[in-house]
């Protein structure tokens, strides 16, 4: 049965229900940075290992860390899953001119100086 990120986003919030799991219910942005450094630190070694089986599982867990931390937001009213989706892309096409722009890039490094520029003109404009 295919699954969507939407599904895994209504995953984290049955656990963290009444009808849940105490050991999710009981997590904090504080507790969720220990596991989300743990499953990050596997994906390091996934990746050095080229075990790209559990890369996939690991990346998983990395995903399912940060859709946690979301449902925490969510739940105290900070932000949604929504939010951080827009933010997110809002953020990588701005940063992308030679991409979704005027600028043109034609080496690596040429994208990645454009993408430092952009990144200080944000920085500078409160972005």
């Amino acid at each position: 049965m295919k699954k969507t990120f939407k599904d895994i986003c209504k995953l984290a919030e049955k656990l963290r229900s009444g009808t849940g799991c105490p050991w999710d219910r009981a997590q904090t942005f504080e507790t969720m940075l220990e596991c989300l450094k743990n499953e990050t630190s596997e994906v390091e070694e996934a990746v050095l290992k080229k075990d790209y089986g559990n890369l996939q599982e690991e990346l998983g867990d990395v995903l399912f860390q940060i859709v946690m931390i979301a449902q925490i937001a969510k739940e105290q009213k900070h932000f949604k899953m929504d939010d951080v989706i827009k933010d997110i892309d809002k953020k990588i096409r701005s940063r992308h001119t030679w991409v979704f722009g005027k600028d043109k890039a034609k080496t690596p490094e040429e994208a990645i100086a454009m993408w430092h520029r952009n990144k200080a003109l944000a920085k500078k404009r409160g972005l």
